[in-house]
């Protein structure tokens, strides 16, 4: 973005009435609290605990740590600006908040896909599982979903980086985020404007296809299966992905695909918010929830502490 005359931008928040701003923080602030101690809950027991050593906690332990990445990228610097009324950001630090929450924003949906195709491969090539999954090819999912979201971000970031402010430098929300920087930009912002739409429609299409493809080849393999315990446990193993992957596209396709949502600036925010904040707090919880093995070593975890303690 490159800017003459500006060197710094008002962050306008959510709201200027005193007694909301109290409430929000509150709410902000346990709900990033939480998001960042249960995902790092879910890290830990994939270190520690010998049965999370499979390429689906593999997964899960990166969600997490992308996820805590992706919540600290924003939150953080909202919460100091409601406590110390503080709204004024620097515009290289707006550069690097822009950077890292479309980084992580992205890459989210390709380790979705990825590990949809791991519940693919456990669920419909059982005996292969091992095999296909080795550690190898975990690696690799994981360093491609974060590439990926390099590379679909580079395009928008290099033409941001272009950008000129001359007039304004009030942005009307509460992180640095691309919509709002074209507003106030005197540039000619047109094809800045397509190449957000094209890189997030083909994104979110082609994530969306190789999860839609994972989980109907699963669920009829599922349905396959000759005994209902069979088949409730082979659904209990994919449940918490799919709920997640409701969540994560859902409240993306709002944003980008409804277009009264694009003009109501509030109704943006609100979602933005419930993205960065809800999202990533309510993830582990539903792991751990609807998950055995993970509450099984949460349980056998908290009573290795205690008779620690107790010596």
């Amino acid at each position: 973005m490159k800017n003459y005359t500006i060197t710094t931008f008002v962050l306008l928040g959510l709201t200027d009435e005193p007694q909301l701003q109290v409430l929000i923080f509150i709410i902000l602030f346990l709900t990033y609290m939480f998001s960042v101690m249960g995902n790092l809950t879910i890290i830990t027991l994939t270190f520690v605990d010998s049965h999370l050593k499979t390429p689906m906690y593999f997964f899960l332990k990166n969600f997490s740590f992308l996820e805590i990445s992706f919540t600290s990228a924003c939150i953080p610097r909202y919460l100091y600006s409601i406590a110390t009324g503080d709204k004024v950001i620097t515009y290289n630090d707006c550069v690097i908040q822009v950077f890292f929450t479309d980084l992580c924003g992205v890459t989210e949906f390709f380790l979705l896909a990825a590990m949809s195709y791991d519940r693919y491969v456990a669920i419909c090539k059982p005996l292969h599982y091992v095999t296909i999954m080795n550690s190898r090819v975990c690696l690799r999912l994981v360093f491609c979903s974060w590439l990926s979201g390099l590379l679909v971000i580079t395009s928008p970031l290099s033409l941001g980086l272009n950008l000129e402010f001359c007039d304004s430098n009030v942005i009307d929300h509460f992180l640095c985020d691309a919509s709002p920087l074209m507003k106030i930009s005197c540039s000619d912002t047109w094809f800045m404007e397509q190449t957000v739409i094209i890189c997030a429609v083909l994104t979110l299409n082609m994530t969306l296809t190789c999860v839609v493809l994972s989980y109907a080849y699963t669920i009829k393999t599922i349905f396959r299966f000759p005994t209902v315990h069979q088949r409730k446990k082979a659904f209990s193993t994919c449940s918490s992905h799919m709920i997640v992957v409701s969540i994560t596209y859902g409240t993306c396709m709002f944003i980008y695909m409804n277009p009264t949502a694009k003009e109501e600036v509030t109704v943006n925010k609100v979602v933005s918010l419930l993205i960065f904040s809800i999202s990533p707090m309510l993830n582990p919880f539903i792991y751990t929830l609807r998950n055995n093995q993970v509450k099984k070593a949460f349980n056998d975890s908290i009573k290795k502490i205690a008779s620690f303690l107790n010596k």
